[in-house]
């Protein structure tokens, strides 16, 4: 890429991101409820995203070969396990990311 192409990607990043923090802003308005349909997928999103997460993260998962499984299996409870200790997301996510992380490099 040439030093304008460069200039021209960054610049696009930027005006993406900025335009997706912005926009709502714009559109919804603090002082008046946000519709009911915009209501509605900020409720169903996150659990529909954790779900395609975790169909991506187990797509290629053999419990047939290899360590058979265990290292997802793990994990995947101490996700369980920490949701429904803490209630917080990213904490489950995180935890559980470290749990693989460790056993994929210290034991399997």
């Amino acid at each position: 890429m040439s030093f304008t192409e460069q200039m021209i990607t960054i610049g696009m990043a930027v005006l993406g991101t900025a335009l997706t923090r912005f926009l709502p802003f714009l559109f919804f308005p603090p002082g008046k409820p946000a519709p009911k349909y915009i209501q509605y997928l900020g409720k169903v999103l996150p659990s529909a995203v954790f779900g395609l997460l975790v169909v991506y993260c187990l797509k290629n998962v053999s419990v047939f070969s290899g360590s058979h499984g265990m290292p997802e299996l793990i994990s995947i409870g101490v996700v369980v396990g920490l949701h429904l200790w803490k209630r917080q997301m990213l904490l489950s996510v995180a935890g559980g990311t470290i749990c693989y992380m460790l056993l994929v490099q210290l034991a399997f």
